[in-house]
């Protein structure tokens, strides 16, 4: 029987177009089907002039990420480091105060209490088995309580418990009282830590792409030329021992002898398949919601902030802006503050009208940065709960009881389905180098099964 293709990825994010390159260096053929116009997924860049891009959606790289440096690498992009220089403010409690360090001045006891508290999550991090966080020695305990809870009887300051939820807010675009200990557990071990996943220097956010990062995303398609196919919503895969058939909504079908559904969870369970997946997967994916954020950006003509001796960087008790950075391009021809959305102040912020949601984020520039800063040259924001081939970011949260009941079914092949994605990495899992393990994984495994 003829195929279209030996493999057909349903996904063009990082995920799914390196799964696509590593099959084609292999010499199988491969067919990817994109449901938006263009490529790159939950990574989308904006071009302000013809040398500033900033990213709207994934834009950072860290320590450790080596699949994602090399990535870069391969495809001649050029990173450089987030802006780090001079001091951090804080807006706590009504005040203002300028710090040095990765931590705002707390009081002594509020410190000591935001320091036990990590130093116990990174201990108890340690023993999840990233393969299997079901097997941890406490998994039952822990997946029956939140991050919130745990925060709550484990912790005697307000200050402490908002430094966790600032923690939630920033890496996951949840509330600490969405997803279970053990899933928080799992992803600080995924990631290396707590102050990896944390810290801009020497962690998560320390380097940005010049091109923006949705370059890789272009790049690789660049590559893989007229098998990337833009406006294919799939909406049906049809699965035997043969091979597959996969429809999209515009009613074209396309065969292969196996398929890479690499989606976020809860759109992979938006599809029809026909025979119906095991129950379990099902289960699954009804219960792994994406976050919420919005990227919002104000330039101005210089990084006015800089000249006061100030870093960009701020945590606020500001709503809706909790989480501020500098975001301005490498040579500084321009200034950006970039503020974060996240949670549940990005829920009702996504209800808002647009010029009153800019209103109020640049109120929050204004207290942490002066009057200068709420009369930018441009403003712009992204909300990815808004964007329907996404519906959230960063990534998917795991509630209480999904990792114990349900986890084992993330990343196990239904015959001939495979199944990528940042969720299903085990290192920087809802990373960009989460989404190039999961994609070379499922490569691997297609590979191992034709």
């Amino acid at each position: 029987m003829a195929h279209d293709a030996d493999v057909i990825v349903v996904g063009a994010g990082v995920a799914g177009l390196v799964a696509a390159q590593r099959l084609q260096a292999h010499g199988l053929t491969t067919l990817v089907l994109e449901a938006r116009e263009r490529v790159g997924g939950r990574l989308l860049r904006h071009t302000l002039s013809d040398s500033v891009v900033i990213d709207l959606g994934g834009q950072w790289l860290g320590p450790t990420q080596e699949r994602a440096y090399a990535l870069a690498r391969e495809l001649g992009l050029t990173l450089f480091p987030t802006y780090t220089e001079g001091e951090n403010l804080a807006l706590l409690g009504g005040r203002v105060q300028r710090y040095a360090g990765t931590v705002p001045k707390l009081g002594i006891g509020a410190l000591f209490d935001f320091g036990s508290a990590v130093a116990k999550l990174d201990r108890m991090a340690k023993q999840v088995p990233l393969d299997a966080p079901w097997n941890a020695p406490h998994a039952e305990a822990w997946d029956s309580e939140t991050l919130a809870s745990w925060a709550q009887h484990t912790m005697r300051t307000h200050l402490g418990r908002w430094g966790i939820r600032l923690f939630s807010e920033a890496v996951f675009a949840a509330e600490p009282s969405e997803f279970s200990l053990l899933h928080a557990l799992f992803y600080i071990h995924s990631g290396g830590g707590f102050e990896s996943l944390t810290n801009t220097r020497g962690g998560a956010q320390q380097d940005r792409f010049v091109e923006g990062a949705q370059s890789l995303a272009l790049r690789l398609a660049a590559q893989l030329g007229e098998r990337v196919r833009l406006n294919q919503p799939v909406v049906r895969i049809q699965h035997a021992a043969q091979g597959v058939c996969v429809a999209t909504r515009s009613g074209a079908t396309y065969t292969a002898r196996a398929v890479i559904v690499a989606i976020p969870p809860t759109l992979a369970g938006r599809i029809e398949y026909d025979p119906p997946l095991p129950a379990v997967r099902d289960q699954l994916t009804q219960r792994l919601p994406n976050g919420a954020v919005i990227k919002c950006f104000a330039v101005y003509d210089r990084p006015f902030w800089r000249e006061q001796g100030l870093s960009g960087f701020a945590v606020a008790e500001c709503d809706p802006v909790h989480l501020v950075f500098d975001n301005s391009p490498p040579d500084a021809s321009c200034g950006i503050l970039l503020g974060f959305v996240e949670g549940a102040q990005a829920r009702q912020m996504s209800a808002v009208d647009p010029e009153t949601r800019r209103t109020v984020v640049l109120e929050c520039f204004a207290r942490l940065f002066g009057e200068r800063a709420r009369q930018p040259e441009a403003y712009i924001d992204h909300d990815w709960s808004a964007e329907v081939w996404s519906r959230g970011c960063y990534g998917a949260h795991f509630p209480p009881g999904v990792w114990t009941q349900f986890g084992r079914a993330l990343r196990e092949p239904i015959g001939r389905i495979v199944w990528a994605g940042t969720e299903t990495a085990t290192r920087w899992m809802g990373y960009i180098d989460g989404a190039i393990e999961s994609g070379e994984r499922a490569a691997q495994e297609v590979l191992t099964t034709l």
